[in-house]
């Protein structure tokens, strides 16, 4: 499985983007997906995770689940982080990742995109 993310860039405060994850050479509707953030100085930290099905998110902040949504488009293999009202502290390099793993909380990913950078002027 090949992951390509895109859809960063430069922002202002309070603005929105959407990061997008091509898939490809798998099954992508049976994939598992995810995004992580990698921000200066900081470990890779989990942002949210779509089950297979899409029928299911997680996220490991409340405070982002409210800002960011992440989604799915099988018939596209794409996966998506919608991000609005976003904050200096969201600076990071965010990367998709992905398996075959059906339980949405199961740690560990089998398979990562290159990051797109996400940087969040105040």
């Amino acid at each position: 499985v090949q992951l390509q993310a895109s859809g960063g860039g430069l922002v202002q405060a309070g603005d929105s983007l959407r990061l997008s994850c091509a898939a490809s050479g798998g099954t992508f509707s049976l994939l598992r997906m995810a995004w992580f953030r990698q921000a200066p100085e900081k470990k890779r930290a989990l942002v949210a995770v779509i089950n297979w099905r899409g029928t299911s998110t997680y996220y490991t902040d409340s405070s982002l689940k409210g800002r960011f949504t992440i989604s799915r488009d099988d018939s596209k293999s794409m996966a998506y982080l919608q991000m609005n009202s976003l904050k200096p502290e969201d600076t990071a390099v965010y990367y998709c990742a992905a398996d075959y793993t059906s339980s949405i909380r199961t740690p560990g990913f089998d398979y990562w995109g290159q990051g797109t950078q996400v940087t969040v002027s105040s």
